[in-house]
């Protein structure tokens, strides 16, 4: 069974076993080991001088850049490792991996805890990050190509505040020769990443619900996965104590299995009378919590 009381420990244990080479960080330079051939379940940026891994959107992105110039050598290979590696991640879990081992999801959820006023996100807003899969990660780089042939990584280049965080300004505060580069791309990044720092602060995980097209790929598996929820009607007593706990501000009796769910649980964690729980092989249903006086109401 996941450990609900552990989450921000998992969080913090994903994100060093992520970027594990420090050390990195002040030589400005940028990991090279053959495990950076491997695609990793959440967004973290290849470019990151720590990172051991690649990130799956950039890989997509790269392979569907060059996939024309492929297909006019004779060489056909439209990112299936990617595509086949996210495929059995959300066909297994959906987008758990957003909830429990994102290090941007935990910038997030720690920047929300800043005191202030919060706003809420409006609902048509979580469409916009299928329409960032789509146009930046699949149809510009295939379309949009350079004389050589080659496309570009559009959602890297132009839009991904993690990639800024976490490899941009790292390597332009430790390395000189990138620093004397720094043109207006890279400020635009910058003003981009702050102003998704301002609305952490003020709305709960706006990147991951409007932007993320990793987040997007991975909810279309929300409701075949085989992690789900499961909410037994009968014993729900309509308190919304775990509506009011959701992240993403779902209607969880009604939306269990949304694409909008990151499966973080803390539903399950909330729910008092046990209506509510996840399903997974070999998991033990919780048992029922509610208290006599409760069952008649």
């Amino acid at each position: 069974m996941f450990h609900l009381a552990r989450r921000r420990w998992v969080q913090i244990v994903s994100t060093i076993a992520l970027n594990p080479i420090v050390p990195y960080f002040f030589a400005g330079k940028i990991v090279q080991a053959q495990s950076k051939g491997v695609c990793v379940p959440v967004l973290n940026c290849y470019s990151c001088p720590a990172a051991v891994g690649a990130c799956p959107i950039g890989t997509l992105q790269h392979s569907f850049a060059a996939l024309r110039f492929r297909i006019s050598t004779g060489v056909i290979q439209p990112g299936l490792y990617a595509l086949g590696s996210l495929g059995i991640v959300g066909s297994l879990i959906g987008r758990f991996p957003c909830g429990w081992f994102c290090p941007f999801g935990l910038l997030q959820e720690l920047l929300h805890k800043i005191p202030g006023p919060k706003l809420g996100i409006p609902k048509i807003l979580n469409y916009l990050k299928y329409a960032i899969l789509a146009l930046t990660v699949f149809i510009l780089p295939a379309v949009i190509l350079d004389a050589v042939g080659y496309g570009e990584t559009w959602f890297c280049k132009w839009i991904c505040p993690a990639g800024t965080l976490e490899a941009g300004l790292p390597l332009v505060a430790a390395n000189a020769d990138i620093r004397s580069q720094i043109g207006l791309l890279f400020i635009w990044k910058v003003a981009l990443l702050a102003a998704f720092v301002l609305w952490m602060i003020v709305s709960m995980r706006p990147f991951c619900r409007t932007v993320c097209p990793l987040g997007a790929f991975l909810g279309l598996f929300n409701k075949v996965s085989l992690l789900r929820l499961t909410v037994d009607s009968d014993r729900c007593l309509g308190c919304g104590s775990c509506s009011r706990v959701c992240p993403v501000d779902l209607d969880v009796p009604k939306q269990p299995n949304s694409p909008e769910c990151i499966r973080c649980l803390k539903c399950v964690k909330a729910c008092e009378v046990g209506c509510l729980d996840y399903q997974f092989p070999l998991h033990a249903r919780r048992e029922e919590t509610v208290a006599p006086a409760d069952r008649d109401r």
